[in-house]
């Protein structure tokens, strides 16, 4: 059923699936660095994988558009959070993915969305998920701009710490990837849906 909705949203945004991987790999090494579990890498895996999945409920339109978006596109855009949340909730495997689904867009000052909480009230692994997918969205290539040079993309999550980011996790970010844990060279992880049916 997981990899049924993955593909479903890889159908309809080939460019979420490639940020979907990008992002799986990118968290797993993080989160092994940082001493993550098994079982905690292992739900991490579907969680990443999965983030974005509300957004097969956004209309083709708005997730395909150059440019930059009306005030009504970007609301629609900012329910994917909580309609991934309400997709995933019924399927029993996906339960340890609802903190990723549903709170990667929260920020450390609590201005983010879809709840506005803040701080130690988001879960870990959203905070986790918040930076990397950070990371990912300004390096890659977009319909609507070119991809930030890396040395520009680590200063804005350093200079975003403490305001859109767990500042202790964006300084782990940083830390991972200076020790070279998080350079793309790397080899990379099992496929995250490999196992989720």
């Amino acid at each position: 059923m997981l990899a049924a909705l993955f593909n479903a949203l890889a159908t309809r945004d080939p460019f979420a699936a490639d940020h979907a991987r990008r992002v799986t790999i990118l968290a797993g090494r993080l989160a092994s660095w940082l001493g993550w579990d098994e079982p905690r890498l292992s739900s991490l895996r579907v969680g990443t994988a999965l983030h974005d999945i509300g957004k097969v409920t956004v209309a083709e339109s708005i997730l395909r558009k150059r440019g930059a978006l009306e005030p009504r596109e970007l609301a629609e855009i900012r329910i994917h959070p909580a309609a991934g949340a309400k997709l995933i909730s019924p399927v029993g495997p996906a339960c340890a993915a609802l903190p990723y689904v549903l709170y990667h867009h929260e920020r450390w000052d609590g201005t983010g969305y879809p709840t506005g909480r803040g701080g130690d009230d988001i879960p870990l692994e959203a905070r986790l998920l918040s930076v990397v997918d950070a990371f990912d969205a300004m390096t890659a290539l977009r319909s609507y701009r070119r991809p930030l040079p890396i040395p520009r993309a680590l200063a804005e999550l350093s200079r975003c710490a403490g305001s859109q980011f767990d500042p202790g996790m964006a300084a782990a970010f940083l830390d991972a990837w200076d020790a070279g844990v998080l350079h793309p060279e790397q080899p990379p992880l099992p496929d995250p849906l490999a196992c989720a049916g």
